[in-house]
């Protein structure tokens, strides 16, 4: 988990919910308190893409970020832009449930320093289950006094959305919690597969505000500070909510997280074929691949992402230490640490000849 602390931006207008009046978003609800932004839905459905929009659009407001990532070694924060000011990582747990006193602590210790933001976002683990997330909000004494939940924002991949509902708990709660559903990557579906999935969506969730959008897109005054959450609501639905214990939730124990490191420049052609077939062999047990890699004879980031059989990669700015490590994770089902890392290690080549 790591906490960002910098200025943000403004809005752009969503595909279909394009305004064209500009609208100004608070700085803090009537009731004094800090709010609190959830941003969550599945492995790979944008979550970092719309961090990154409201932490670089002109709206003018600061914002307190807290991320969490699965696995032992994340990468998240540095994908994260901007993200030069006050960073600490909390890996190796879901904000769900082993890392959740940790969340109340790091919350606890933003509001000592609430003057120095309008409000908190809070970007969790795509294997998150909203509600215990939700509850730690409303148990923490402490926490309900200084800050209230403002929006829980799920985003939802288009494309596979649809072959995780039904098996993967977590995609369907992350739907069941949301004030604002989010159907993205349109740009991977079809006009019926859209349809599809806006009425599996439905089905789970008639209640919440929908959106669709490419690349995160939606307009921002939609979906901070707009005081949607209703614990009242949510309480007449799941009248013991409250009561629930956070352990009592259990993930996939088949889908693990493994984070490779190599401080050895890459070989960009040994990496790409190395990819496309583990892809192509692999990759509906591949939820999530990510990486940030130093590829030998370029000074730049060279940042990897990919959900399943989907890739996507791009140059980022330059390192700024001569011997960086790349860093690649992996998460999914059945992985092989071993032979992923050995596999990741042939990819490199000899500093001298880099």
């Amino acid at each position: 988990m790591s906490e960002i602390l910098n200025e943000s931006g403004g809005s752009a207008c969503a595909e279909e919910v394009c305004q064209d009046d500009a609208r100004t978003v608070p700085v803090k609800g009537s009731s004094g308190k800090t709010p609190v932004t959830i941003l969550t839905g599945y492995l790979g459905a944008g979550k970092t893409t719309l961090l990154n929009r409201i932490l670089t659009e002109q709206h003018g407001k600061r914002y307190a970020v807290v991320v969490n990532e699965f696995g032992e070694e994340g990468i998240d924060n540095e994908l994260v832009l901007d993200a030069e000011e006050e960073i600490f990582e909390m890996n190796n747990g879901c904000i769900c449930c082993t890392v959740r006193g940790d969340l109340i602590r790091i919350l606890s210790g933003l509001m000592d320093r609430a003057e120095e933001f309008d409000g908190i976002l809070v970007e969790t683990t795509g294997l998150a289950d909203p509600g215990p997330v939700v509850q730690t909000f409303f148990v923490d004494d402490d926490l309900r006094d200084r800050v209230k939940l403002d929006t829980v924002v799920t985003l939802i991949d288009a494309k596979h959305f649809l072959s995780k509902v039904d098996s993967q708990h977590e995609a369907e709660e992350q739907v069941a919690f949301a004030d604002v559903l989010i159907i993205n990557k349109l740009d991977l579906v079809d006009e019926a597969g859209l349809e599809a999935v806006k009425s599996k969506v439905r089905q789970i969730n008639p209640h919440a505000r929908l959106f669709t959008t490419s690349k995160s897109g939606v307009d921002l005054a939609e979906i901070l500070d707009q005081g949607s959450f209703d614990l009242q609501k949510l309480l007449e639905l799941e009248p013991g909510f409250l009561e629930e214990d956070p352990e009592d939730h259990e993930h996939d124990d088949s889908i693990t997280s493994v984070s490779l490191t190599c401080n050895e420049p890459i070989d960009a052609r040994r990496f790409s074929e190395w990819m496309r077939t583990l892809i192509r062999e692999r990759g509906t047990d591949i939820f999530r691949s990510k990486g940030i890699l130093k590829i030998s004879g370029d000074d730049r980031r060279y940042v990897f992402q990919g959900v399943h059989m989907v890739m996507d990669s791009e140059w980022g700015a330059a390192w700024e230490t001569p011997a960086p490590t790349s860093r690649l994770v992996f998460i999914g089902r059945n992985l092989d640490e071993t032979e992923l890392s050995e596999a990741f290690s042939g990819c490199a080549v000899a500093r001298e000849a880099a």
